[in-house]
């Protein structure tokens, strides 16, 4: 979660090299990285100790982050995706506010990340591991888990959990492979990952968690 302005900094250079850019700033048609970065200053400015600058600035940030989400199909809450979120392309992306999706996840259109309703009114939604890679189409909800390293082929219809390293696919999905994204040059792979923190070592002290860790705290702050 980001609260400070090092963890600002640290989520947007992980975006951007995710993201693959190599620009200082979006051109004036990259709408998806431009998201991406409001997404980020939305975050900050919503957690962080509130303060003149940032209740002026939240609401113009939020106002900005619905008027380009809705042009490019996007409904992506706050404080759910962690750093180095790739998305791929404009067009329907929907995602549950109280879903849970760790660092390093790779997403494509068509996605929804959704809730099933329970007896007790409780509201049921995935937990999405660190390095993820979701392809055109997936539907994941429920009450599951999804591991680490995990690739879910496009059109996929998930409602159970997955362990880690593993591809899913297929209605509803099964597992495919036994191999996830350490098998594959995508931007969800660990070892892209780990060339970030070699290129950054300034943000190395994100990383001296583990898996579940991650998924806990953010779970906990969100």
């Amino acid at each position: 979660m980001i609260k400070t302005k090092m963890d600002l900094k640290f989520y947007l250079a992980a975006d951007k090299y995710a993201l693959g850019r190599d620009r200082s700033r979006p051109s004036i048609n990259d709408d998806v990285w431009k998201f991406q970065r409001i997404l980020r200053k939305v975050e900050y400015y919503k957690n962080k100790k509130p303060d003149i600058i940032s209740k002026l600035l939240l609401p113009i940030y939020q106002l900005r982050k619905y008027k380009l989400g809705i042009s490019l199909g996007f409904d992506i809450p706050t404080n759910v995706f962690g750093p180095g979120l790739r998305i791929n392309h404009f067009g329907n992306i929907v995602v549950s506010k109280s879903a849970v999706i760790g660092m390093w996840c790779d997403i494509h259109q068509g996605v929804n990340i959704g809730s099933n309703n329970s007896v007790s009114g409780q509201e049921l939604v995935p937990r999405i591991g660190n390095n993820v890679w979701i392809g055109p189409g997936v539907k994941i909800f429920g009450d599951i888990e999804i591991g680490n390293e995990v690739q879910i082929a496009a059109n996929a219809v998930v409602n159970k959990s997955v362990c880690n390293n593993k591809t899913v696919g297929g209605i509803p999905a099964k597992v495919i492979s036994d191999h996830g994204t350490e098998n594959v040059n995508v931007a969800a792979s660990k070892a892209r990952m780990m060339k970030f923190i070699e290129l950054h070592p300034q943000f190395r002290q994100y990383f001296n968690i583990s898996s579940v860790n991650v998924l806990e705290n953010m779970k906990l702050d969100g």
